[in-house]
């Protein structure tokens, strides 16, 4: 029966073609007689005027297939949008001419190599099948393994069946820009690399055709890019100003297993858009087994199982549990050198400042190794990988191992040190040993005390298979893992708590409101979270102001939803003009939106120290913040050249630029709503107690009291906790409230940038909040003197001007 099926499907699809079963469907060949132009029925994708072909001889030779020949027209001839079929793409892929360039160009010899690798990986072989599955229904669920290709090739299957760049839509502005089909990742550093990669498969150039999305980072042309790589908080932003999402004909959400904040929240959204808009494709791809959850979410979507390229892969504990996780990891890293045969080391490790101290470690080491002993190891390449390293440096990781020191001599080795990143978001090709310390950084959010801190935390067993899987992509491998078997066994969970049940949501209901989401109770969750948090959430963007007492979101809020920061820093940001300080808020805010940028190595900590001290100011680390990017802008006008400088005074040059970037994106959002940009007079009093006042219109809710007992102590006020500033901070004096950027938990509980501010700031600017009604203690006493004080002094006027 299934044979005979074929036949009829075959000649459904050559419709008058003429060409043998072995061939690519293409349009129909015409009669060799110079006629008028016919209309080509494969090409009813194009428009009208675009639809014909010669009835010439030129015409039969393009009748009998381009992609043949590749020698006129469009390669994509006979294409039908959502009905083509493997042998269709192959065809063009190993043809001559380029479809996607922006005008047709030959591929390139590079193209043709790389073809030759992607023709290796699993997902390849199973084109045909994602061909099926994808053109039948409207959601499909994938699982493959990491290394599996699902990331690079999946985007490019699809724009060959959806055509995007061939189905351009006017956007409100009037530009016509091509139909996209877009990739989310939970991660920036995947996002710009597969991008990157993605580009050179395509022979495309990467920012025209393909390109990416990142915060304060857009690298797409509107009127060309068709393939889009982005952070899947990005697409949320572009969901809150158009809801159907019409500039996409396909999103692909990877990395779903993940389950970040913003890949559950646009689950969420993406059924309900599916729902309304019938010509919008979803495929969910994840790394991990967990098929059956995601399947029945999207009510029974088909699924798709990629294997990976999997050796087996040997598994080493430790007999006894590792003391210190960092030196256990470095220790197994020389062993490694020493003792196993070639092939690359990759090191988990939790955060930059450990990535980095690590990198040096080991290299000081290695080299020692390699000098001393140059016949035992050859010469050890130590790579870090985190998120806020630049892309230049985050391509070091691809780089082969170095050549042995002398012929005939060990060879090299590469060592990759990175964080979780590596863990499924990014393949790094000849990995063979695997060092698993069993730790990475984590949100924790406490809906009681509204802390959310990153902590080191145990990882999952989900977590420490996919490491251990790293090992296995090139040939059989090895991971050592720093901790017991009965600790795997007992101690890990079985699968890492989706964020979304372990994080501050104020942001998201906020994103929800301006989604169009009314009931934040009834919104279609995967997992959802604790009504608590969701009550905190509502709490502090009622006092911010951004919803009113019905939970509707309020003009000031509507304009929040718009800045890609913290409710409280678009808050401060929003106020700041009537301050008179928009300019100098500006930059606060984007220097508390990149990683920290004084450096304080090892080597030279005293000498760091008393460099910072330079730029301190005497009320707090927001103003010392300001103080440092004034004198960056001062000592670097060519941003290019100020790394001598930044050495010199211990700041990174990478974060002061990236903050001159993000304050350049906030400054053309606070245009767009007609925010002013202004300054008061720098030799006015009121200059610094200015920034102040409007820091407190954000940040009313972190303050903290001081304590009567202890030196240095302090209470954050409403929650009680007993926290100490920083040790870092510049603060020169112990303020009776001191408002502070975030709760650090640490051996104990600091605040980290800190600012003194006035009790009278407190209650003039947040009344509702600091309403004696709220308040007990110490605080509520003071509050009421100070309203007594402030009762007498209006009276007194009033009875002045009487």
């Amino acid at each position: 029966m299934a044979s005979s099926d074929r036949p009829a499907k075959r000649s459904k699809m050559e419709n008058g073609g003429g060409s043998s079963a072995a061939a690519p469907p293409g349009p129909p060949p015409s009669k060799p007689v110079h006629s008028a132009a016919k209309e080509n029925p494969y090409l009813s994708h194009l428009p009208p005027e675009q639809r014909f072909t010669r009835g010439d001889a030129e015409g039969s030779e393009r009748g009998a297939g381009p992609l043949a020949n590749g020698r006129s027209g469009n390669p994509l001839d006979g294409f039908i949008p959502r009905q083509v079929v493997g042998s269709q793409v192959r065809s063009v892929m190993e043809g001559g001419i380029n479809p996607f360039s922006i005008t047709p160009t030959p591929f390139s010899k590079k193209y043709k190599d790389i073809l030759n690798k992607r023709k290796e990986l699993p997902v390849y072989a199973q084109m045909d099948e994602f061909y099926e599955k994808f053109q039948e229904s409207q959601t499909m669920v994938m699982i493959g393994e990491t290394g599996s290709g699902k990331t690079t090739q999946i985007p490019q299957f699809v724009a060959y069946s959806d055509l995007p760049q061939t189905r351009k839509v006017k956007g409100p502005d009037g530009v016509l820009a091509p139909r996209m089909i877009a990739c989310t990742q939970p991660r920036r550093v995947a996002a710009m690399s597969v991008a990157k990669r993605v580009a050179e498969e395509m022979d495309v150039s990467l920012g025209k055709e393909v390109g990416y999305t990142i915060r304060f980072e857009d690298a797409t042309d509107r009127r060309t890019t068709f393939l889009k790589y982005m952070t899947d908080g990005m697409l949320l932003r572009e969901a809150m100003n158009d809801h159907n999402l019409e500039r996409y004909s396909c999103i692909i959400l990877d990395e779903a297993h993940e389950r970040t904040l913003a890949t559950d929240i646009l689950m969420g959204l993406l059924k309900e858009i599916t729902a309304r808009r019938k010509d919008l494709k979803l495929i969910v791809m994840s790394a991990t087994l967990d098929a059956l959850k995601f399947q029945k979410y999207f009510n029974d979507a088909p699924l798709l199982r990629v294997p990976g390229r999997t050796f087996p892969v040997e598994t080493f504990y430790t007999q006894e549990p590792e003391p210190d996780y960092l030196e256990a990891a470095i220790r197994t890293v020389l062993m490694i050198h020493q003792a196993e045969d070639p092939g690359d080391i990759l090191v988990f490790l939790t955060g930059e400042e450990e990535i980095e101290d690590a990198c040096r470690k080991i290299k000081a080491e290695a080299d020692d190794l390699a000098s001393k002993s140059p016949d035992l190891c050859g010469p050890l390449k130590v790579v870090p990988l985190y998120s806020s390293l630049p892309p230049a440096q985050q391509q070091r990781i691809f780089e082969p191992a170095p050549a042995a020191l002398y012929e005939g001599g060990p060879p090299g080795r590469k060592v990759v040190i990175s964080t979780n990143i590596a863990e499924t978001s990014l393949t790094i090709d000849g990995i063979v040993y695997v060092v698993d310390p069993g730790f990475s950084k984590q949100k924790v959010y406490n809906p009681r005390i509204r802390v959310e801190s990153l902590l080191v935390s145990p990882i999952s067993k989900a977590s420490a298979q996919q490491r251990a899987g790293r090992a296995g992509r090139t040939r059989p491998g090895k991971c050592f893992r720093l901790y017991t078997e009965k600790d795997f066994i007992s101690e890990l969970i079985e699968q890492t708590y989706p964020e979304i049940l372990r994080s501050n949501l104020a942001n998201t209901v906020l994103e929800l409101k301006k989604l169009g989401v009314d009931n934040l109770v009834t919104f279609d969750y995967m997992d959802p979270p604790a009504p608590e948090t969701i009550m905190r959430a509502l709490e502090l963007l009622n006092y911010l102001g951004a919803f009113d007492d019905e939970g509707n979101l309020t003009p000031l809020g509507e304009i929040m939803a718009e800045f890609p920061l913290d409710p409280q820093l678009s808050k401060m940001l929003i106020v700041s003009p009537e301050f008179r300080c928009s300019n100098e808020i500006l930059t606060i805010a984007a220097m508390l939106s990149v990683p920290n940028v004084f450096l304080r190595p090892n080597f030279a900590k005293q000498q760091a120290d008393a460099a910072r001290a330079e730029f301190a100011h005497p009320d707090g680390d927001h103003l010392t913040l300001l103080n440092v990017y004034h004198a960056y802008k001062t000592n670097c006008p060519d941003p290019s050249t100020g790394s001598n400088w930044c050495w010199q005074n211990y700041l990174s040059h990478r974060s002061l630029i990236q903050a001159d970037n993000v304050r350049s994106q906030l400054q053309r959002t606070m245009e767009r709503f007609d925010l002013d940009l202004v300054s008061t007079d720098f030799s006015s009093k009121d200059y610094y107690t200015n920034i102040q006042r409007a820091l407190t219109c954000g940040f009313f809710m972190q303050v903290a009291h001081k304590e009567g007992g202890s030196k240095g102590s302090y209470t954050t006020i409403k929650d009680n906790q007993i926290v100490s500033p920083h040790p870092s901070s510049c603060l020169s004096h112990s303020p009776e409230y001191l408002l502070y950027h975030e709760f650090v938990l640490t051996t104990r509980n600091y605040v980290r940038t800190i600012t003194d501010v006035r009790l009278e700031w407190l209650v003039e600017y947040a009344p509702a909040y600091y309403n004696t009604m709220n308040m007990e203690g110490e605080i509520k006493r003071q509050i009421m003197a100070l309203e007594q004080r402030k009762g007498k002094k209006d009276k007194k006027k009033k009875d002045t001007q009487g």
